[in-house]
């Protein structure tokens, strides 16, 4: 009766107002629910040819609805490769190749990775992203990688953005420092990079020839070389202080938004901030502030409805997944919780969305596997 009450008052303000009945029936409608996820603890399918993972540093979605993913061989302990040796001192395992594609049911498409000629593998895998002109690129976060490399979808190399050991720092336009991750705009032929691990800044390029663009820190100023005394401020979980001036090591993650905003996590400083795509500074979003250790913003989505209402994000440290609401940054609600069973996170990393709308979040350290959540 009080939910009637209240509509029919606000149709007769409505119609004081001049307004159409509609508007004032869309006014009164209920709010979009938050999103809630099931975990899938059946994605995906065993691998094949007695394959195991390492650290998932990357997980990303095509336009087929594939998931591919990037590990780090290198970081397999010595006892689960025993049938690497000669002869094999067990029956498993072997490490698979880098680069892994699902599809939705979690059966093994495609594989490929590893050094070749005309470009240089990255030492350490971080970051993978497929954009909607089917190519595949890939970053890292080794002390030598200051490398972007694109490839076509069944791994055949295409572009190499800059060289190995080759950064001068983050006035260097022709090479990054430890790149964590990439989006592209086919439509305006632009690569974003979150630059990075050594770096402190967002960096675009032409993504068909590889030419630079432009490049900007945080707030939109210019990054600069040094620690934390090189450009004032604290870590945001500081009570009283000023958050720092620039982002702090890594550069997480860049995320793009159809109303043409760009999204970096900040990780280490417990934040995202929001841009223009030409730099200009629009806003920041502090989350879990007293977060310490490797800060509390790895990575982060929108989500695929019209206007892109939610964020979703992980968090390395606090180990949990959260939903945002985009508009003013409020955590909205989380899942999973630090540990090792289905639907719980050992150093949550990527994040990575379906058009059904499942996630999908990698692990690094020694959690090594990426897991579906299936939206309820």
């Amino acid at each position: 009766m009080l939910r009637r009450h209240l509509l029919s008052s606000s149709l007769g303000l409505a119609a004081s107002l001049g307004l159409p009945a509609a508007a004032a029936k869309t006014q009164m409608a209920a709010p979009t629910a938050v999103p809630e996820f099931q975990v899938d603890p059946y994605w995906p399918k065993p691998l094949p040819n007695n394959w195991i993972i390492g650290a998932v540093a990357g997980v990303a979605v095509d336009k087929r609805d594939h998931i591919w993913i990037a590990h780090r061989p290198s970081t397999i302990a010595a006892r689960q490769l025993m049938a690497e040796r000669n002869p094999p001192e067990t029956s498993c395992c072997v490490r698979a190749p880098s680069v892994l594609v699902f599809d939705r049911q979690g059966t093994l498409l495609r594989h490929w990775g590893g050094p070749g000629q005309g470009f240089e593998w990255p030492e350490l895998e971080h970051g993978i992203y497929v954009d909607a002109n089917d190519h595949v690129w890939l970053a890292g976060s080794g002390p030598k990688d200051h490398q972007l490399l694109k490839f076509t979808l069944d791994g055949r190399f295409l572009l190499q953005i800059g060289r190995a050991g080759q950064s001068k720092g983050n006035a260097d336009t022709a090479n990054l420092n430890r790149p964590a991750d990439v989006e592209v705009d086919t439509v305006a032929r632009e690569v974003f990079v979150a630059d990075g691990y050594g770096n402190r800044r967002v960096i675009v390029f032409d993504s068909e020839t590889g030419a630079y663009k432009r490049h900007w820190g945080a707030y939109g100023q210019p990054p600069v070389d040094g620690g934390p005394e090189a450009y004032g401020g604290t870590a945001a979980y500081t009570p009283g202080q000023p958050p720092s001036r620039q982002f702090a090591s890594p550069v997480h993650c860049v995320r793009l938004t159809r109303d043409r905003l760009v999204y970096v996590c900040d990780r280490t400083n417990d934040r995202y901030q929001v841009f223009q795509r030409d730099g200009t500074f629009v806003e920041e979003h502090f989350i879990a502030p007293q977060t310490r250790l490797n800060g509390s913003v790895a990575d982060l989505i929108p989500s695929l409805d019209p206007s892109q209402e939610f964020l979703f994000s992980v968090d390395n440290s606090n180990g949990v997944a959260r939903v945002i609401r985009r508009r003013d940054g409020e955590v909205l609600s989380t899942f999973g919780r630090p540990g090792r069973q289905a639907g719980q996170f050992h150093v949550p990393h990527n994040i990575a969305q379906d058009s059904e709308g499942s996630l999908y979040i990698s692990e690094v350290d020694n959690g090594q596997r990426v897991q579906r959540f299936v939206r309820r």
